[in-house]
């Protein structure tokens, strides 16, 4: 970004130096805040983007932060022409296509020059034109690779090949002279998702077994290090995200870190679970460990626990530790951002206000969203703030009237409870073993994954206490629609979603709670042969009712979220889908008639 001129007005603005910060109306002292506070839109791979204030580089400048990590696929704006003079042909098909993306780019890189807001392209390396992974496919791809896959892409690159590295030290030299405006690239290599990129493939370059990746990482570490921050003093980010190895192993971090050199633009990109954005997972143990400065990575509208469609407020857990760590974590252990406050390697948050899953539920209203990305921004302006003054300061932000302060603030913590037990479960955690993964973005899945959990409710003499944990959260909800009529907010609409979007998820999680019950009185009888019909028979009658009072009250009220649908959720080549054959409806429909 073009530096701010200190030659106009140079009085005026030493003045009133004390009082900017990033837009914020109340400055606050340096050592409170977290230098690097920047936001992410992630769209669901294959659909058109959100409709969201949050893309807009001015609003995000105004509301304090400092950097925006837009998903534009940067890395299919360029042409290779520096390696090969049309490698991608004049005229052809694609590369129309990249120069369109690429005058779409600078457009978005313009605004966001204008408003004064640094840019960190969202990349995936290495992810190159097909024509070349097609054309030097032996000199570029990894020997193993069979065709990828929709998660990891396709024509993997190695990055032990001399044409691999050549390439991507031509990609990021053609990045940055093609977009002289960008401060620096946020780095994905765990996932590679093609489905917006028609004319390019590729996926991680890091590959082989324990040995072979952590000299992988280094090397491509290194080779980013060098070409970003060192040639040419932007940002990098590395984000160690994958399944289980670089982003929650401490020796796995350590062993790649280690190796690498530390510099004033280096960052590590850490989310904060041992794994991806779910319940019943500790905090991450790979953070607040090493020689590098890092970021942690938060999202605001998770993709598993409703997509904002009703409340689930994240950052009190994420502050200061979720109750189920009591259970799943040691004390001494860092539990939560407040844990790591002090620290001089922790550089930032990085919210991911929007995004990060597949498809719906779809929301009209960014309510929820907004609590608890202007809850992480308020804190890492300061960092000594309470958890009640962060909630009561966002509340007031969103418009929730003075005298509606205690309601709201109850009602978002509630929201916390009545997740965990209505779409998990805190029953003897380490060794019930409850899959998370049954319900994910609007998918229900036929419980056919919590079959271990049933296996030991059943064995454990529990399945009441798990039945009775369900209806738990159920009335958790109920209280929350009995706050939400309580609260008051200075825009009507905002008032509106909230009370529907809470009746929303107490609808959602009655279905649940009754589903839950139906299918495990019917798993106990499958495996003992006695079925308690009635009870069974009463669950599904108020599953049946619960889903024509959802369609109702998504069909009378137009701010009302796109609902969840009941089946299981199917990932391949052509994206994401529901799968009936899996589904709830289909395991519920088992025990129909008894």
């Amino acid at each position: 970004m073009k530096k701010f001129s200190f030659s106009v007005f140079p009085l005026l603005f030493l003045l009133t130096l004390p009082l900017w910060r990033c837009g914020r109306e109340v400055s606050k002292a340096d050592d409170r805040a977290l230098p690097i506070v920047m936001d992410m839109v992630f769209p669901n791979p294959g659909e058109e983007p959100p409709i969201t204030k949050y893309t807009d580089p001015a609003f995000l400048k105004k509301i304090g932060y400092n950097g925006m990590v837009p998903a534009w696929h940067i890395q299919c704006g360029i042409t290779y022409d520096s390696f090969r003079k049309e490698i991608i042909p004049e005229g052809s098909v694609e590369r129309r296509w990249i120069l369109h993306k690429q005058r779409w780019i600078r457009d978005r890189l313009e605004e966001a020059e204008q408003a004064g807001m640094p840019v960190y392209a969202f990349m995936d390396v290495l992810v190159l034109p097909e024509i070349i992974l097609t054309k030097f496919h032996d000199q570029i791809v990894r020997d193993e690779d069979a065709g990828g896959s929709a998660i990891g892409g396709r024509l993997r690159p190695d990055i032990n090949k001399p044409l691999t590295e050549q390439l991507l030290r031509i990609q990021i030299n053609e990045i940055f002279s093609t977009f002289s405006e960008l401060d620096g690239l946020v780095i994905r290599f765990g996932e590679t998702y093609l489905f917006d990129t028609p004319y390019h493939a590729g996926g991680s370059p890091v590959g082989g077994d324990e040995e072979e990746r952590i000299k992988g990482h280094v090397k491509l570490i290194n080779l980013l290090r060098e070409e970003v921050c060192v040639k040419r003093d932007k940002k990098l980010f590395y984000r160690t995200w994958d399944f289980g190895f670089f982003h929650t192993r401490p020796d796995i971090y350590r062993k790649i870190t280690d190796q690498v050199e530390p510099h004033p633009a280096l960052f590590f990109s850490i989310k904060y679970p041992r794994g991806d954005f779910q319940r019943l997972l500790p905090f991450n143990p790979t953070l607040g460990i090493g020689k590098h400065r890092f970021v942690v990575e938060y999202q605001c509208q998770p993709e598993y626990y409703g997509k904002g469609a009703h409340p689930y407020y994240v950052f009190d857990g994420v502050l200061n530790g979720f109750e189920e760590y009591s259970q799943i974590m040691r004390p001494g252990e860092k539990q939560g951002l407040s844990d790591l406050t002090g620290d001089p390697r922790f550089a930032g948050i990085w919210t991911w206000s929007r995004g990060g899953g597949w498809r719906g539920p779809y929301i009209t209203n960014e309510m929820w969203c907004d609590l608890n990305a202007r809850a992480a921004l308020t804190w890492a302006h300061d960092t000594t703030l309470s958890a009640d003054r962060v909630v009561d300061t966002v509340a007031r932000i969103l418009g929730v009237n003075e005298e509606s302060l205690d309601a709201f603030r109850n009602l978002v913590r509630l929201s916390s409870k009545g997740v965990v037990r209505g779409h998990a479960s805190l029953i003897d955690i380490p060794r019930a073993h409850f899959n998370v993964w049954w319900i994910r973005d609007q998918y229900m899945s036929d419980m056919h994954m919590l079959n271990t959990f049933f296996d030991y409710l059943i064995r454990e003499n529990k399945v009441e206490m798990a039945i009775r944990e369900k209806q738990e959260a159920v009335g958790i909800w109920r209280k929350m629609e009995e706050l939400a009529q309580k609260i008051r907010m200075d825009d009507p609409e905002n008032e509106e979603y909230l009370r529907v979007s809470v009746t929303y998820g107490r609808i959602k999680y009655e279905i649940i709670a009754n589903g839950f019950t139906a299918v495990l009185l019917g798993y106990r009888g499958d495996k003992t042969g006695h079925y308690e019909k009635k009870r069974i028979r009463q669950a599904i009658a108020r599953y049946d009712e619960l889903w024509k009072e959802w369609r109702k009250l998504r069909k009378e009220h137009p701010s009302c979220a796109t609902l969840y649908e009941p089946n299981a959720f199917h990932i391949d080549q052509h994206g994401v889908t529901g799968d009936p054959e899996h589904g709830l409806e289909k395991r519920i429909s088992k025990y129909r008639g008894m």
